[in-house]
């Protein structure tokens, strides 16, 4: 078996120091940034939405194709392969971030496929999904993390490829540690077209 550094978001550290001012950046500055990326009217487009099924429930995440096409297209693949099922959130802080997507739970492994980034201004705020990497820019591959807060120090530097629409509190309630004592993990996850009864 092939190991690979561990796919990392960010250090302990630094998102501990950043939290406390992206706190103080969530005034007219954050509100401008929240707003190029508005919540989308009517129902999901079932082709580009994730059904999301953890123990507590099921969480809706909007795919973005229009900011990173092969990142979408890639978890689509995966999901369809039923990759995601069964893994756990192997690096959860209270804060900032639930990171998931290794099949190994280690936060080392993946699916084997290096994805170039696609980096977009689409700001990390409360439900953004990124793609985790290591300190090279395309090494994203199937581990992926969700926001629980506003994190500006990542805008830029990550590639966005979905936002939680629906069960973001249920994210919330994802057992924290890196790792966690007793980690939480993804039941099923489904593309919402492959989910619909026929």
């Amino acid at each position: 078996m092939i190991r690979t550094p561990r796919l990392v978001t960010i250090s302990r550290r630094a998102a501990l120091g950043i939290l406390a001012g992206a706190a103080a950046a969530t005034g007219i500055a954050g509100n401008a940034l929240a707003q190029t990326n508005p919540a989308p009217a009517g129902a999901p487009d079932p082709e580009n939405t994730l059904v999301m099924t953890l123990a507590s429930g099921k969480v809706l995440i909007r795919l973005r194709p229009d900011i990173a096409p092969g990142h979408v297209a890639r978890i689509k693949e995966l999901t369809r392969q039923g990759f995601y099922d069964g893994v756990v959130f192997h690096r959860v802080i209270p804060g900032f971030m639930a990171q998931t997507g290794d099949p190994t739970g280690t936060g080392r492994g993946g699916s084997g496929k290096k994805l170039k980034a696609e980096l977009s201004n689409t700001p990390f705020r409360r439900g953004t999904v990124g793609m985790a990497r290591s300190s090279d820019l395309d090494s994203g591959d199937s581990q992926f993390f969700i926001c629980y807060d506003r994190a500006g120090h990542l805008d830029g530097s990550y590639t966005v490829w979905g936002e939680v629409i629906e069960g973001m509190d249920l994210v919330d309630r994802i057992a924290p540690g890196e790792p966690p004592r007793r980690p939480d993990r993804i039941e099923k996850m489904q593309v919402l077209a492959d989910a619909a009864p026929k």
